[in-house]
C-alpha cells in the first residue's frame, strides 16, 4: 500500500495522470457499454465522467492536477470536430437539395433552444448569470464560452451546462424521434447536431452516415444563428 501510495502521489506531478486516467477510463466506458449491447444509459461518455468524477474525489485530486494531462486529449476534439466535414462532403448533393429547409429549421432550433431554456430558468426563480450562461447550451463548448461570457453569463457554467445538455440529447433524443415518428436521417441529423451539438451527432453519425453529415452542418450553423440571437434575446432578460 505504501508503494501504490507513492506511485499516485509521484502521478498527481505529471501530467501523465489525467492522460493515463481519461484513456483508462473511456476503455473500461466502452467496454462497459459493449456488455449493456449499446443501452443508451450505457453511454461511454457518462460512464467515464462519472468514473474520472469518482476518482477525483475520492483520492482528493484537484482538477488542475488532472488537466495538466487531460488537456492533450481535449485538444483533440478540434480536429475530430473538424473530421465531420468527411461526411457532410460525401453528403453535399442532398445538403444542397435540402438546403431551402435547412437554413428555416436550423434558425427555428437555434431560437428555441436558447429561448426555452432561458424562459424555464427564469421561471424557476434561477439569477440573471444562470439564465444567460444557459442560452448558449446548444453550441460547442468553446462557442458557448465565448458567446456566455460577452453577455454577462458564467463562461464555466455555460461549459457544464454544455456537456449536460449533450448527454442528455444522446440519451433521450433516439427516443423522442421515435416517438415523434422522425424516420428521416437528413431530418434526425439536423435535430441531433442543434439540439445536442458535437456529442449527439457523434453517436448519430454511428448509425447512419447522411445523419452525421447534416448533423455537422446543423453543429456549424447553430453556433453562427445562437452567436447572432443570444445578444440579442439577453436583453430581454
Amino acid at each position: 500500500m505504501t508503494g501504490v501510495s507513492q506511485l499516485w502521489v509521484y502521478l498527481q506531478t505529471t501530467p501523465l495522470l489525467g492522460l493515463a486516467a481519461t484513456l483508462i477510463a473511456w476503455e473500461v466506458a466502452v467496454f462497459a457499454s459493449r456488455v449493456a449491447r449499446g443501452h443508451v444509459l450505457a453511454n461511454p461518455m457518462l460512464i467515464s465522467i462519472v468514473l474520472l468524477s469518482s476518482l477525483l474525489l475520492l483520492t482528493h485530486t484537484p482538477y488542475r492536477a488532472y488537466f495538466e494531462g487531460g488537456q492533450y486529449v481535449q485538444f483533440l476534439l478540434g480536429p475530430a470536430t473538424v473530421a465531420l466535414a468527411v461526411p457532410m462532403y460525401f453528403n453535399l448533393g442532398r445538403i444542397r437539395r435540402a438546403a431551402p429547409a435547412i437554413l428555416p429549421a436550423l434558425v427555428a432550433g437555434s431560437l428555441v433552444a436558447a429561448l426555452s431554456a432561458m424562459l424555464i430558468a427564469r421561471g424557476l426563480g434561477a439569477s440573471r448569470t444562470v439564465v444567460l450562461s444557459l442560452a448558449p447550451k446548444s453550441v460547442t463548448t468553446p462557442i458557448a464560452m465565448g458567446i456566455a461570457e460577452q453577455i454577462g453569463g458564467s463562461p464555466s457554467l455555460a461549459a457544464v451546462f454544455v456537456l449536460l445538455t449533450g448527454l442528455t440529447a444522446v440519451v433521450i433524443g433516439p427516443g423522442i424521434l421515435r416517438f415523434t415518428r422522425v424516420r428521416d436521417w437528413r431530418a434526425r441529423g439536423l435535430a441531433a447536431g442543434t439540439a445536442g451539438h458535437g456529442l449527439a451527432t457523434a453517436r448519430i453519425l454511428l448509425l447512419d452516415e447522411t445523419a452525421g453529415a447534416f448533423g455537422g452542418l446543423a453543429i456549424g450553423l447553430n453556433g453562427i444563428f445562437t452567436a447572432i440571437l443570444v445578444p440579442f434575446l439577453a436583453t430581454l432578460f
